[in-house]
């Protein structure tokens, strides 16, 4: 019964990690559940409290479903199927859910309450399992949500220490001053940290991506590194063109890097649609004639963002859940962000101009697209190399060609996402030439804003793989990409990507393109630009849009994602070092507190203590009302060790003439090293092992 009672209070610790999952918490019928799973532990044999821990599951299970089901089978494969689907939608749902709309994860919180609270009772009578069973059922739960631990993890440790001392005085206070020191360094700065571990990695139902997939949509050109398992983020029912699928643009430069520069938009409501295309002069005419788009179904498996994902020429929404807010440019956030089985529709206009058609093109644009032009004082690298590639090209859409060319065939560059680290800079990336598709598309608006030409960054994902049998395309994470946007009249935003051996566009203008054919622009394109796009030609076949498998284009760096995730080995490790400093800082607080004294007769007293807690760990018993001499003859007949020297002084000083007793203590003191070193000789590795983690002279046995 007491070890019972000693469980409620990390019961309870446990029940609340888990509670905090969702939003409003249900407090009582999860009360109701722990108090059955503790009932098992009341009975006195195994058998009976394997008998009673089935009844109390089938209980817990009819509570928890509240199902009309009779039969005990009927009810389990009841509870196993909810269960099921709701840890399928656990690690794809923002943390913390309601649960009144999600009764499938409640169920999975009934079931992991009762289950660790269960275990807990059972381990009651073992505090080492016990306190195990706390540190994992309540740590897991306590580390999925961000946010300061801090008073958590003290409670954590409070309850494994309170499992250890069994409400015995000493101990409960040892344990109180050990959790407030455990705070009190946890709030210091090199300690302190929001979450330690990041357990939504933790995919039990491996067939279900995580939700941790997210995108920092901003340029950064430190590198990346891809997580080897690759998740499906969004699957698309579209045509079989290809096509970029877009999340946002970056169209303002400082001088270094890109960014995200978003400009309210409201779109009109036609037809059952948001158009997107209405009031936007960037837009060509023909984006406005509903004729002329074609429809994309947006199926969202794994993507945690709150940018909506579209093609690149978006111009009409549907309906967009989470309450959306548009952009210039048809771009669109979400409230909270797209969840697992978002689903939505657009519509797109994806011109398809030939590379004549552009060639015609004259270079001049609208007074709404000045933002794109602008530069605030580039470096002058910048300038002199886009003159010297692309300088003589006699339309906006030869400069762009050149430049392409350039940076995916004939200009020497590299694809890498750990680029040297003179390439953390775009004017560094243009002479290391080593980089990523950041460095190459943010190198390569420079230049055409450089040339006069409108540019910006536009980031999401590569088309993807098609399956034609059900007519969708499948993107992973590790389709993000990053490319350019060129705008040209009559056309509109056109994409180009010079990131070399990524990427597969499916229009003809552009290099990237493996319908691109150089003989086509023989007769646009002269000068410099004439000359690498015919040296580019010998590369045809495998330098313009094979999407080789060694060179994933890293747009974005992955938040929260398996780089960063830790595994179930890391954290016992740090539980196995936790538990040694607690017992060891235990052990330590206790054998100063004895000594805390100037009493000749307690200090020797204490060093008796000493001894006998030592040989406690070593599974030697010794009466409490054993004499020193007593004491000796133990140490000899268990360890064969001479302890004669040490139990004279011993009595000298607990028995001699008070004038003897202070020196007596002192030479006690003395003995007693010299006799727990000869032990420890005779113990060897192994046993003083077992000795350091044993809890008996703490009173646990």
């Amino acid at each position: 019964m007491r070890s019972v009672l000693v469980c409620v209070v990390p019961a309870l610790v446990v029940t609340a990690s888990w509670l905090r999952l969702e939003e409003p918490q249900r407090w009582p019928r999860t009360l109701a559940l722990v108090a059955l799973a503790l009932v098992p532990s009341l009975a006195p044999r195994a058998w009976q409290r394997v008998a009673a821990l089935t009844i109390a599951t089938v209980a817990a299970a009819d509570l928890a479903t509240r199902a009309s089901v009779r039969h005990p089978l009927h009810l389990a494969g009841y509870a196993a199927r909810h269960f099921w689907r709701g840890l399928n939608d656990f690690y794809a749902v923002r943390l913390p859910f309601d649960p009144s709309f999600r009764p499938d994860m409640h169920l999975v919180l009934l079931a992991a309450a009762f289950g660790f609270v269960a275990a807990l009772g059972l381990a009651a009578r073992r505090p080492v399992a016990a306190v195990f069973v706390v540190l994992v059922g309540a740590g897991w739960p306590a580390t999925l949500l961000g946010g300061h631990d801090l008073l958590r993890g003290a409670a954590i440790l409070g309850a494994a220490l309170l499992l250890l001392s069994g409400f015995r005085g000493r101990a409960v206070v040892a344990g109180v001053a050990l959790a407030g020191l455990a705070l009190a360094a946890a709030t210091q700065p090199a300690v302190a940290r929001d979450e330690l571990l990041h357990w939504q990695r933790w995919n039990i139902a491996r067939h279900v991506p995580t939700v941790g997939v997210r995108y920092v949509w901003d340029a950064q050109y430190d590198g990346f590194t891809w997580p080897r398992k690759v998740t499906t983020v969004f699957v698309v029912k579209a045509p079989p063109t290809s096509v970029y699928w877009r999340a946002t643009v970056l169209d303002a430069f400082d001088g270094t890097r890109w960014h995200e520069r978003l400009q309210p938009a409201h779109p009109a409501f036609l037809s059952g649609k948001l158009d997107v295309t209405q009031g936007d002069a960037l837009y060509p005419p023909a984006a406005g004639d509903p004729a002329r788009w074609r429809q994309s179904e947006f199926d969202i498996r794994a993507l945690a963002d709150d940018h909506v994902v579209t093609p690149s020429g978006v111009a009409a929404y549907g309906a967009v859940p989470h309450d959306p807010s548009f952009a210039r440019g048809g771009i669109a956030t979400v409230q909270g962000g797209l969840q697992r089985g978002d689903d939505y529709t657009v519509w797109s206009y994806e011109p398809q101009p030939t590379p004549r058609q552009l060639a015609r093109t004259p270079a001049v644009y609208p007074r709404a697209i000045a933002h794109d032009l602008q530069l605030p004082n580039p470096e002058h690298a910048f300038a002199v190399v886009a003159h010297k590639i692309a300088g003589d090209a006699q339309t906006p859409y030869g400069a762009a060609l050149a430049l392409e060319s350039w940076f995916r065939s004939t200009g020497g560059f590299t694809y890498t996402q750990h680029p040297p680290k003179a390439a953390h800079t775009l004017a560094g990336f243009l002479r290391v030439k080593a980089g990523y598709c950041q460095h190459f598309a943010g190198a390569m608006a420079v230049m055409l804003r450089t040339l006069g030409v409108p540019a910006r960054v536009a980031e999401g994902f590569v088309s993807g793989t098609y399956d034609p049998s059900t007519q969708t395309w499948t993107v992973t994470d590790h389709d993000a990409h990053a490319w350019v946007e060129a705008w040209f009249a009559g056309y509109g935003w056109l994409p180009f990507d010079p990131t070399p051996g990524r990427g597969s566009l499916s229009a003809p203008y552009s290099v990237s393109s493996p319908n691109f054919r150089v003989a086509s622009v023989a007769s646009i394109v002269h000068g410099v630009a004439a000359s690498l796009l015919n040296t580019a030609a010998i590369h045809q076949d495998v330098g313009f849009g094979e999407k080789g498998a060694g060179l994933i284009g890293g747009s974005v760096q992955p938040q929260g994602s398996t780089a960063h995730g830790a595994s179930l080995g890391r954290l016992l490790a740090l539980v196995v070092l936790a538990l040694l400093a607690a017992l060891g800082l235990a052990k330590l607080a206790r054998r100063r507190m004895r000594y805390a004294t100037r009493d000749p007769r307690r200090l020797a007293a204490a060093c008796r203590a000493e001894l006998v807690d030592f040989l406690a760990d070593q599974r030697i018993a010794v009466a409490a009302s054993a004499a020193p001499a007593d004491l000796a003859r133990v140490v000899r007949g268990e360890l064969e060790v001479d302890a004669r020297g040490f139990a004279d002084a011993l009595a000298a000083a607990r028995y001699g003439p008070p004038a003897q007793a202070r020196a007596a203590a002192a030479r006690t003191h003395t003995e007693l090293a010299s006799l727990r070193a000869r032990i420890r000789g005779r113990l060897g590795r192994v046993r003083r092992a077992r000795g350091f983690v044993s809890l008996r002279s703490l009173g646990v046995r």
